[in-house]
């Protein structure tokens, strides 16, 4: 019986339901009877909600990323003429591994915002009335849209620490090849710490060779250095995976006493790499789940100062998603009561809400990175704090 109802049929099925619930109550028919019936009945509404909000999210951001694309080609299109990239290469290995990020990025904003366009056009045919007039209860009616929340938080979830790794990493070798190269950070003066007590510095690192030049690593306890290992310059053997130091000086220091060594070659392993010297901006991006998570573990064994970037990446890939079911929520609080504005005033508020929180997270993220704010509650705050809006606007829209 559910398949025959359409979406033009909801405000025929709450005036019905208000009117068969008060005659079945007047005749003192079966309570279960009508239990059973309202059941029914409620499931298709949920279903109907439901499918208002996962339709108008993925039509909306179908158009974006369609203007999105348009934008992009407009921006690159000379480079892909002038370094003759092949259509297909374009097509399969750039733009398919380009709109899962932008789909990702814009989930929250644009699932608020199909909130509040289906939920105000709802209230606005007082559909939303009709069905808080059949008895049915706010909090009820936060169900289908708290579950359509749910999945698209659900598919940013998987999108941005498993999928959108993947498709970065073509994406960014397609780039490199017929856009521009990946900027590259660390290639003079370099300060690298490789564990709790031990530091090393470069003067210039040749990232085409693995050599760095006037190398210098320092130990050091309570009382100060206590060695010090230099060389004019220290190479990578990737076929025995250790480091050569080449015109070396070793000084060691015990109470009062010094000992010092020289040498023309030393051959010795080093808890470092050659991406300890010279790494890409975006090998963040290209990190799944397990991947950052390894990173970060390896980076604070070494008391690496890059960990804070990383650890905030981490959280902001799981407090982002959430942020969709809190959005979901403000934006039916938002748009579910009939205004003279209409649509526009609620459009109007709800970006008002959903810059407010994009915005905030940014500011957090940044205080995280460059403060000392914890990298995990400067993800979350934005969410804690707009989760405790969302409750006490559900306790206002009723009333």
């Amino acid at each position: 019986m559910e398949s025959r109802h359409t979406a033009g049929d909801i405000t025929t099925i709450i005036t019905l339901l208000n009117y068969r619930s008060k005659t079945l109550l007047k005749n003192n028919l079966s309570m279960k009877y009508l239990k059973r019936w309202l059941k029914e009945n409620v499931k298709i509404i949920d279903l109907y909600i439901l499918r208002k909000f996962i339709g108008t999210f993925f039509y909306a951001i179908a158009l974006l990323i369609v203007i999105v694309v348009v934008f992009d080609i407009s921006e690159n299109i000379q480079d892909f003429i002038d370094k003759r990239a092949p259509v297909s290469a374009i097509i399969f290995q750039y733009y398919f591994n380009f709109i899962p990020f932008f789909v990702n990025l814009f989930s929250p904003l644009f699932s608020f915002i199909a909130v509040i366009y289906f939920t105000s056009k709802m209230a606005g045919f007082n559909e939303l009335s009709s069905i808080l007039g059949s008895g049915i209860s706010y909090r009820r009616i936060l169900i289908p849209y708290i579950a359509g929340a749910t999945i698209i938080a659900l598919m940013s979830f998987v999108l941005s620490n498993f999928l959108i790794p993947y498709t970065n990493e073509n994406m960014l070798d397609f780039k490199d090849k017929y856009i521009s190269k990946r900027v590259k950070n660390k290639e003079g003066d370099i300060h690298v710490k490789i564990a709790s007590d031990t530091y090393v510095y470069v003067e210039t690192w040749n990232n085409n060779k693995h050599t760095g030049y006037n190398f210098t690593l320092e130990k050091m306890n309570f009382d100060g250095v206590y060695y010090k290992l230099k060389a004019q310059n220290v190479q990578w053997d990737s076929i025995k995976n250790s480091w050569t130091l080449n015109g070396y000086m070793k000084h060691y220091t015990w109470g009062k006493k010094e000992y010092i060594t020289q040498g023309n070659k030393l051959d010795t392993n080093m808890n470092m790499s050659p991406k300890d010297f010279v790494y890409i901006r975006d090998d963040m991006e290209t990190m799944n789940y397990f991947q950052i998570r390894e990173y970060i573990k390896n980076e604070r064994s070494k008391g690496s100062d890059k960990v804070k970037f990383f650890e905030v990446e981490k959280h902001r890939r799981i407090a982002f998603p959430f942020a969709t079911i809190i959005l979901a929520i403000i934006g039916l609080t938002v748009a579910g009561r009939k205004a003279r504005g209409g649509l526009g005033i609620h459009l109007a508020l709800g970006l008002l809400f959903s810059f407010s929180f994009i915005m905030f997270m940014q500011v957090t993220s940044v205080f995280a990175t460059y403060g000392n704010l914890n990298p995990m509650l400067a993800m979350w705050l934005p969410n804690i704090l707009f989760g405790i809006l969302s409750i006490f606007l559900i306790r206002l829209a009723p009333k």
